[in-house]
């Protein structure tokens, strides 16, 4: 038995036998932790996204889906169910959207939108911040200069954003976020890809936007898993 047959037989053994996406029993497909199905949901192209009116300062954005099933029960399964298996398989598919964000650039960073300190405690993880990893190594395996910067912190509590109109969103995150002192003067260094898991209204990629331009490094790009609006056309 090859390698590659016994990692996939070690797989079965220890990561859980429902799909994410789903709930049937795991198949192996390209993406562990999904079935075949449910993988092929995040396995178009990267695409622009973004409804008609963003929130202003928004930078152009990329997605690999629709946020639409099964891909939400995907995200919150990793987010919030502690399905940690998923990290690695969406973090690969994530550097596909960063490197279309990244229009180019190279090197450059990647900036995750951070989890609050509350949540992370919950989940026991920062769930962007481990995707970014994992989608920087990605790229740096494809010859990309890539590396991840945690620039952003939270600077005061926000509400929950489900069930916020778009500007009840907008003024929930109005000035949350800023620049950690540790990274402002990292930040010139290399152009910026922000990273997140979803956008709806842009809200929160506006506010982390506006947090790096105050510290004078305005993004050239950002990348989600999933959109509320995609482009039907190719980038």
């Amino acid at each position: 038995m090859g390698l590659k047959n016994w990692a996939l037989l070690l797989a079965d053994l220890v990561l859980p036998a429902e799909c994410a996406g789903c709930g049937e029993s795991r198949s192996r497909s390209a993406l562990p932790g999904l079935c075949t199905l449910c993988a092929l949901s995040l396995s178009g192209p990267p695409l622009p996204a973004g409804p008609p009116k963003p929130a202003e300062g928004v930078p152009p954005v990329h997605a690999l889906a629709a946020y639409l099933d099964p891909v939400p029960e995907i995200i919150i399964a990793q987010k919030e169910h502690g399905r940690l298996d998923l990290a690695r398989p969406l973090g690969v598919e994530l550097a596909r959207a960063a490197e279309a964000a990244a229009a180019g650039a190279d090197p450059f960073w990647l900036v995750p939108v951070p989890s609050t300190h509350a949540a992370t405690v919950r989940r026991g993880q920062d769930p962007m911040l481990r995707m970014a990893r994992v989608a920087a190594a990605r790229l740096r395996a494809s010859g990309r200069a890539v590396a991840v910067l945690p620039a952003l912190t939270h600077r005061r509590k926000v509400a929950d954003q489900v069930g916020l109109g778009r500007r009840e969103r907008s003024e929930n995150l109005d000035g949350a976020l800023a620049v950690r002192a540790s990274s402002a003067r990292l930040l010139p260094e290399r152009p910026v890809v922000l990273l997140d898991d979803v956008m709806t209204s842009g809200a929160t990629l506006a506010e982390a936007a506006r947090a790096l331009r105050a510290a004078g490094s305005a993004p050239v790009g950002a990348a989600v898993l999933a959109a509320a609006r995609l482009s039907t056309r190719l980038s």
